[in-house]
């Protein structure tokens, strides 16, 4: 029944529409894919929960205070101190940047765009201090407001700025939220081509390597691209329409798992079409063949992926949140790609797409004798000490972990490049200025906002509250501007001081929120979900693994394989993240998202070799099967291994420290999975066990559980 409606998928005529079908989609929706960047939302408050208490302030002052405020500083540094004519020009450049860059907001209300100078808040007599005490560091403050354009529009501003912020002598440097927000968008710059073109270069030369032929890595390459256009454009459309959340962050990491999941199923579909070509003189009937035997492998890993990720959706960060139906829909379009296209241009082009190296009808199948056959055969004597030896140097690895720190990332840790915005704020630091773009905001009962005021005196690193403001409901609120980098460790153990403090006011109802609350609320947030997701996913997977092996015993230990490589991994990444890369720490969301990549990625290995060793085991045995799955799976998994993990290291040509950390983690974890959790490890648990791995179904219990078919040599050397 299945190999009919594989049959009719790639028939004489029906492979002609379904390639036509999938191509003129592809075509539709790459207007749409081109767009994904335009409806990006890289604001934090947009990744916080509604029940954060930076959350609840914003929506306070949403109608006092305008969202869409982007409070901006330009800084200035002369070593030996700036002179007068230095403070002179500042002052011109301020009144050039009001008069000439669009969206400088009108701070006073008088009409016109507003630009502070040192000089003018030294009129003014404002408490701000613009200049430090030594004179060598100064800085202009702006508010920067687009309205409903918001973020996007700032890299525009950030340049018509630094084309006018210009002395001799003198070092110039966008800093506060405007600087941080024109360096994201750089750091993001060229996201919808360079980070595509660079994965499928790697992919390209793997693929290359692996069929050693000039044309057919060209077919799962197109089928990449044709499944990448469909998913970015058809998450495009919910971006824009049903307001699914999406990032730089979400967009980068879609792109790299359909490039490099696709290519994965591709590498699984064209080694079983290649081993029935052998079999079969028509090349429909084996293709029909191979999509029968093959698509239930392929639809199983990525069930697995897409229900792993669409656990996500129960994450009180809302990037997080947003992420899992994003890649759930990757994955999803990737795999009707990768079981219609596909197959349909393998049946179009023939035998001849194979050349130098055409599978011919009857020839003897390579695997049987090659690298994985031997690897199966020197396991087979010793299963027991193989699994025993190999799971004690994983756990040694996991030892990595107590290296792993997850306390977040400041400012300047966040990149791996210094940018302008990095520059600026060191510069604020070193000359003991504040960011006066960095405060708490402070919201509570008007009868008791004075108390409140008062409870904040003296804590460390706060500067003084501003005179409060009336807002609605009998409330007000004012702000203190905080001595310390907006994302570090001591911004956060401000907040946290400053809460503690005004919650412990009677009848206030305070709230503290601003930017160093929305990165403390998303590190208590990210925490939160780590311990509930997890779990979560591996249930789910668990759940996929009975229906899919019927079997418990299997499915136990798989997961435990898994979560093995993944501490691993994490263990060893810990390592190079301190002692060879240089990093100060992860984010707090790094081991979820480590997790889920892993092991909704890492046991799609292990379905792509359990379901080949359930198939073999009824006609062979358990251990027989085992070795036929292992020699026959063992190059294609491999290769598919290493083309995800190079696809997973292009996230390290971004620079952000968070996307190569990830990129190192999930490709360590791959490579681990594919060349030894699943070549060695759950193959030699396979051969100790034998029968019993199918606990307590029935298959396998009879003399084939231990011996192989009669008439089949003992070592491994015929045809799969």
């Amino acid at each position: 029944m299945h190999r009919q409606i594989a049959g009719r998928l790639t028939g004489p005529v029906t492979k002609w529409l379904v390639a036509a079908g999938v191509i003129v989609a592809a075509l539709a929706l790459a207007p749409l894919s081109a767009k994904l960047i335009d409806v990006q939302n890289n604001e934090a408050s947009s990744w916080l929960p509604g029940s954060a208490e930076s959350t609840k302030v914003l929506e306070e002052l949403s109608e006092s205070v305008d969202p869409n405020d982007i409070p901006t500083l330009v800084v200035y540094h002369r070593s030996g101190g700036l002179t007068d004519a230095d403070f002179a020009a500042m002052d011109q450049q301020a009144a050039e940047i009001a008069a000439e860059v669009d969206g400088v907001a009108d701070s006073d209300g008088d009409g016109t765009p507003d630009v502070l100078s040192p000089r003018v808040a030294e009129q003014l007599q404002l408490p701000q201090q613009l200049v430090s005490d030594d004179g060598e560091a100064a800085y202009l403050y702006l508010v920067l407001n687009f309205g409903d354009e918001g973020w996007n529009a700032v890299p525009d501003a950030a340049d018509a700025i630094r084309d006018i912020a210009e002395l001799d002598g003198v070092s110039v440097h966008l800093a506060g939220y405007g600087g941080q927000a024109a360096d994201a968008a750089e750091a993001f710059e060229g996201l919808d081509t360079t980070l595509i073109l660079a994965a499928l270069g790697v992919v390209i030369v793997i693929l290359l390597f692996t069929y050693r032929s000039p044309v057919l890595w060209l077919l799962p390459v197109l089928c990449a691209v044709v499944a990448n256009l469909i998913a970015t454009g058809i998450v495009y459309l919910l971006a824009r329409y049903a307001d699914l959340t999406v990032n730089g962050q979400s967009q980068a990491i879609l792109s790299i798992l359909v490039i490099g999941a696709g290519t994965d199923y591709a590498l699984l579909l064209v080694a079983r079409y290649r081993e029935e070509l052998r079999r079969h003189e028509d090349r429909h009937e084996a293709m029909a063949f191979a999509l029968h035997r093959a698509a239930p492998a392929i639809l199983a890993s990525s069930a697995t992926v897409c229900v792993g990720m669409l656990c996500l959706v129960v994450a009180e960060l809302n990037s997080t949140a947003g992420l899992g139906p994003v890649l759930a829909i990757g994955i999803a379009v990737t795999f009707l790609v990768m079981v219609t296209l596909l197959p349909a241009l393998l049946v179009i082009c023939g035998r001849w797409v194979f050349w130098p190296k055409r599978p011919a009808f009857g020839s003897p199948e390579p695997t049987s004798s090659g690298l994985w056959a031997r690897v199966g055969n020197a396991i087979k004597p010793r299963p027991r000490a193989v699994w025993v030896v190999t799971t004690g140097l994983l756990l040694v690895a996991c030892l990595g972990l107590f290296k792993l720190d997850t306390g977040g990332l400041s400012t300047e840790e966040t990149y791996t490049k210094e940018f302008d915005s990095v520059k600026g704020q060191r510069i604020l630091e070193e000359h003991g200025l504040q960011d006066a773009s960095n405060t708490i905001q402070v919201v509570a009962d008007t009868d008791q906002i004075d108390a409140v005021v008062d409870a904040l005196a003296g804590i460390d690193g706060l500067g003084a509250a501003d005179d409060p403001v009336p807002i609605a409901d009998g409330r007000s609120y004012f702000e203190a501007t905080i001595g310390a980098d907006i994302s570090s460790q001591r911004a956060a153990d401000i907040v946290e001081a400053s809460r503690t403090a005004v919650h412990d006011v009677d009848g206030a109802d305070a709230l503290v929120g601003g930017g160093s609350a929305f990165y403390l609320d998303t590190k208590i947030a990210s925490n939160r979900d780590n311990v509930v997701i997890i779990p979560l996913v591996l249930l789910v997977v668990f759940l996929i693994l009975l229906a899919l092996l019927r079997a418990v015993l299997a499915p136990v230990l798989l997961i435990a394989t898994v979560v093995l490589s993944f501490g691993a991994a994490l263990g060893i990444s810990a390592l190079l993240f301190e002692y060879v890369f240089g990093f100060a720490g992860t984010d707090p969301s790094f081991p979820l998202f480590a997790f889920v990549f892993l092991v909704a990625l890492g046991i799609d290995y292990n379905i792509f070799l359990m379901t080949r060793v359930r198939e073999e085991t009824a006609t062979r045995g358990t251990r027989a099967g085992s070795l036929v799955a292992l020699s026959s799976t063992g190059g294609v998994i491999t290769s598919a291994g290493l083309v995800l993990a190079a696809t997973f290291l292009v996230l390290g040509s971004l620079p952000l420290v968070f996307l190569a950390e990830i990129g190192v983690a999930v490709a360590l974890g791959v490579l681990l999975d594919t060349m030894i959790v699943r070549s060695v490890l759950v193959t030699a648990l396979n051969l100790d066990l034998g029968s019993r791995i199918w606990w307590p179904s029935r298959l396998d219990r009879g003399a084939s559980a231990v011996q192989p078919p009669a008439g089949e040599p003992d070592r491994l050397t015929t045809s799969v």
